[in-house]
C-alpha cells in the first residue's frame, strides 16, 4: 500500500499576505482559493515538480502561525535556489553543511547527496529547509 504525503497545512496569520508569499514570491501555483463564508477560507499552492501542496487558511484548525518548522523542499542545485531567493527578496541562511554536526557556511565539500541547505521564514515564522539532492530510480 502506498501512503501519499499531498498536503502540509501551515498556518498562518495573514491569508492574503501568506498567499502573496507563496504565490506571488515563490511562483508556487495557486490550485485553489475557496471561501464559501466569512468564517472559512482555503488556499492551497504547489511548488513547482512537487506531487505535494501547502494549503494555509482561516478556520481550519488550531496550530498557531509560525508553529511548522523543518519542513524540506529538495532541488537539484542548491546554490541556485539560494540566488533564486536572493534575487526575490527572501531572507535566507546562505548554503549551508553539516560539519562535525554543527551548520556551517558553504556547501558540502564533498557535495554529497542531500548534503546542502538553504534555510529561510515565511512572514509567520513557519521554517523551511531547501535541500540538495536527487533520487536513485
Amino acid at each position: 500500500m502506498d501512503w501519499k504525503l499531498e498536503v502540509l497545512v501551515v498556518p498562518v496569520s495573514d491569508v492574503d499576505r501568506a498567499k502573496e508569499f507563496y504565490a506571488d514570491k515563490l511562483g508556487f501555483t495557486v490550485d485553489t482559493d475557496f471561501s464559501p463564508n466569512e468564517n472559512f477560507r482555503v488556499v492551497q499552492v504547489t511548488p513547482p515538480g512537487s506531487a505535494c501542496s501547502i494549503t494555509f487558511g482561516k478556520g481550519m484548525g488550531d496550530g498557531a502561525p509560525g508553529s511548522v518548522k523543518g519542513n524540506q523542499f529538495v532541488v537539484q542545485d542548491i546554490a541556485a535556489a539560494a540566488a533564486h531567493l536572493d534575487q526575490i527578496g527572501i531572507g535566507n541562511s546562505g548554503v549551508m553543511h553539516f560539519e562535525d554536526g554543527q551548520m556551517t557556511p558553504g556547501p558540502d565539500p564533498q557535495d554529497q547527496p542531500f548534503g546542502s541547505f538553504v534555510f529561510f521564514d515565511d512572514p509567520d515564522g513557519n521554517t523551511w529547509a531547501v535541500q540538495q539532492g536527487k533520487r536513485n530510480g
